[in-house]
């Protein structure tokens, strides 16, 4: 499909820069393919599941990924640039977006102290659109320990380029259910819960389950191609236990539905189904890329934050909802004056009729 076919106007004043507060109180727009459109609050979410659904959240943890450095060689030339870790691929060692790389070459050494504290990694490797493999001089536990001293939040660029981070948002940008360390931006529609909306779900009998993928950068990436067929997913690193993918199933088989708390929730589902819907206990990269004419396997609603225009989570919930739907339910979001992107406003979505499998 031609990507502009997924492009919008969205005025500037609708995107979010702080989240509601408290989290729970953001407004929520449940989108019914066959029964159109109903403003609502996420507090209200309850109301649209029934006893026996599962919530399905993606607990990974933002981790302080965006750093700013300065390249140093032997000869003394120096030259600063920035860098936002995407994916680890080793106790030492990760792949990242860098601003300057044409600055940069393997071999070269960067310093990204701050703070009074030591951080090096040498350019192991270049690739293509300015991504670098950095190789730090430490690893594991010592690593984490540095970058939380010298890192950055890694804000999406359409809040940073609006104000800087400050300390709120090492809260704020952060589910109260993180817990595995390894994400470079939040999944966004986790960040609407609390402990009283989970009080609420327990009591009408609706169920949570975790998985987890580390979310990359490369979801702020643009799609630069004008076909969908043309463009390049990133790869992120999920998991999926043996435990949960049993409770899934067994959910299922007693005709609870599988509500995923997010894209990236969706996206990890669906690379762990097999053809008959049944999740597998599952681990490794995935870079599904999800687009109108998908026959989803796993899940049956969705719940999302407003996503940007020509934007691959964009064709993701037209994929879900349908086209025309999401339109007509971004018109409607736009002139409701919704509040957009990661700190915005929810919507729930269910499926079309077509494109299940």
């Amino acid at each position: 499909m031609r990507v502009d076919a997924f492009d919008f106007d969205l005025p500037e004043d609708r995107i979010a820069i702080r989240p509601a507060s408290p989290r729970d109180s953001a407004r929520m727009l449940v989108v019914r393919p066959d029964d159109g459109l109903t403003d609502s609050h996420v507090f209200d979410l309850p109301g649209f599941l029934r006893a026996g659904d599962v919530l399905v959240f993606n607990d990974t943890k933002v981790i302080p990924a965006q750093l700013e450095g300065v390249r140093v060689r032997a000869d003394g030339a120096r030259a600063q640039i920035g860098a936002t870790l995407h994916m680890r691929t080793a106790p030492n060692r990760w792949k990242a977006f860098v601003r300057g790389a044409k600055k940069l070459k393997p071999g070269d050494v960067v310093d990204f102290g701050a703070n009074g504290h030591d951080l090096k990694a040498d350019v192991a490797a270049k690739g293509n659109e300015g991504e670098v493999d950095l190789q730090f001089d430490r690893g594991g536990g010592d690593l984490d320990a540095a970058l939380a001293l010298v890192g950055h939040v890694p804000l999406p660029p359409y809040i940073a380029t609006k104000r800087p981070e400050d300390e709120r948002d090492r809260r704020d940008y952060q589910t109260i259910y993180a817990r595995e360390k390894g994400a470079v931006a939040a999944p966004t529609a986790g960040l609407h819960f609390t402990e009283r909306l989970f009080e609420t779900l327990d009591a009408a009998g609706i169920h949570r389950a975790f998985v987890t993928l580390h979310v990359g950068a490369g979801t702020f990436l643009p799609v630069k191609a004008e076909d969908t067929t043309e463009h390049r997913m990133h790869e992120e690193i999920g998991h999926v236990s043996t435990e949960t993918a049993a409770f899934l199933n067994d959910t299922r088989a007693k005709g609870g539905r599988i509500v995923a708390v997010g894209t990236t929730s969706l996206r990890l589902l669906e690379s762990a189904a097999s053809a008959d819907g049944a999740v597998q206990a599952w681990s490794g990269a995935t870079d599904i890329f999800i687009t109108p004419g998908y026959r989803f396997k796993a899940v049956d609603l969705l719940m999302t934050n407003f996503h940007l225009p020509r934007s691959t989570l964009f064709m993701l919930v037209s994929a879900f909802s349908g086209l025309e739907t999401m339109r007509t339910a971004y018109r409607h979001a736009i002139d409701s004056r919704y509040r957009f992107y990661s700190y915005g406003d929810a919507c729930l979505l269910f499926p079309q009729t077509e494109g299940r499998s």
